[in-house]
């Protein structure tokens, strides 16, 4: 179901859990800022989410209200992944779905960190 990115965070959700530790995951990096784990219904031959530790609905949500260290501490994990995953030199995608139109699944800010293969057109 499609997620209004206005709605308050839901401590309840899954990666929320995740990041309390009563939901395993295949952690492959973790900082104080965010943790990063192979996605279980993987779209790529590398597929890994990064979600922030904070409580953010949604990019939106994210870029208005967190301080400045924590936007900086989020992003450069995002890249800490992809270059611990050898996915610089031959490329790499990233995805953040948005609200209702834009795909997002779960109330908590994620990153879609896609590699390890050719990945065609942005949108088909």
């Amino acid at each position: 179901m499609p997620i209004d990115p206005t709605l308050p965070y839901d401590d309840n959700n899954i990666f929320a859990k995740i990041l309390r530790d009563e939901i395993p995951s295949n952690r492959v990096y973790e900082d104080e800022w965010a943790i990063a784990f192979h996605d279980i219904n993987p779209q790529a031959e590398i597929h890994v989410l990064v979600i922030p530790r904070g409580r953010w609905v949604s990019w939106d949500d994210f870029s208005a209200r967190a301080e400045a260290e924590e936007v900086a501490g989020f992003i450069r994990a995002v890249g800490n992944v992809a270059r611990q995953l050898g996915l610089v030199e031959p490329g790499y995608r990233l995805l953040a779905n948005i609200g209702q139109n834009g795909g997002q699944e779960v109330p908590h800010l994620h990153v879609h960190l896609f590699g390890g293969q050719a990945l065609g057109r942005m949108i088909a």
